[in-house]
């Protein structure tokens, strides 16, 4: 096949292009020799709450909350993780004054994908105690929320695996991580893996599609289902399942609806759990 025997280089060339044509993500650029890359970075998060109508003063007094929250040294990295994770799914009350009412402020619209700013960064060198450097960093109007490790077809996707484990660590870019709601592997033969924050390697988890997909082009409720290799973009199967999982509406549904904090441990849906949900969804609406 034409992807087995693919370098790794290729395979994240490929993969890049694949996020801007398929799914609609800004490509930032290759990072690994730009200063002070952040899991928030300020810029675009500030462009980003300049177009929900914030003031400045609340706009900076936002940020400040959010890089506090996600840089606390005394606080493990699943209490870290857990905290920002609330103030991005739920926001934050700022006051521009003490005598001032508070304004809610969001850091990401999760009812309306387009209004956010979805992109990718490559190479991203982050400075912990040791330098450390993702191969993709995906973010959502600045903020680091997934790591993609890429390897070349004939090496298994567990060294990634193993690579995101030890960024993880202290002695690395744990602070990095603080942000991140998922965390993946992947190459062209086995597709992705994914888990999220201090996720031990044998529970790290495939997608697989299995909801029906509807033909609407027929009046016809009969479903049909695409094979994992096939999908509306791709024949690769990496390419396929980076398509389905990490496309913009779903993404955001995952984190917003899908992700738990239960006793230490974060966890993220096996596909069939999202499935089941949905479907039960569909019929509670019946």
């Amino acid at each position: 096949h034409i992807y087995v025997n693919q370098p790794e280089r290729q395979t994240q060339n490929r993969v890049i292009k694949f996020f801007q044509e398929a799914l609609g993500y800004e490509y930032l650029g290759n990072w690994e020799h730009r200063e002070g890359n952040s899991n928030i970075e300020e810029d675009y998060l500030k462009d980003f709450l300049k177009k929900q109508g914030y003031e400045d003063k609340i706009i900076r007094k936002a940020i400040g909350q959010l890089k506090k929250t996600a840089t606390q040294q005394h606080k493990s990295l699943y209490d870290k993780n857990k905290e920002v994770y609330q103030l991005l799914r739920y926001g934050v009350d700022i006051k521009s004054s003490p005598s001032e009412q508070s304004i809610h402020v969001h850091f990401i619209d999760w009812n309306n994908s387009e209004n956010n700013h979805f992109a990718i960064a490559e190479e991203v060198t982050v400075v912990g105690k040791h330098i450390k450097r993702p191969d993709i960093v995906i973010y959502i109007n600045g903020i680091a929320v997934g790591v993609l490790e890429l390897k070349r077809s004939r090496i298994s996707i567990s060294e990634g695996i193993r690579q995101n484990l030890d960024n993880q660590k202290k002695d690395f870019i744990q602070d990095f991580f603080a942000t991140i709601q998922l965390v993946m592997a992947g190459n062209s033969t086995q597709g992705l893996r994914y888990g999220t924050i201090e996720t031990p390697e044998r529970y790290y988890l495939e997608w697989k599609e299995e909801n029906p997909e509807y033909d609407h082009n027929k009046k016809s409720d009969i479903p049909r289902t695409l094979p994992r290799e096939k999908c509306e973009k791709s024949d690769n199967i990496l390419d396929c399942d980076i398509y389905r999982f990490l496309n913009k509406e779903r993404l955001l549904e995952i984190i917003h609806d899908f992700i738990i904090f239960d006793a230490g441990t974060k966890k993220v849906p096996r596909h069939n759990q999202y499935f089941a949900v949905k479907a039960a969804q569909k019929s509670l609406k019946k």
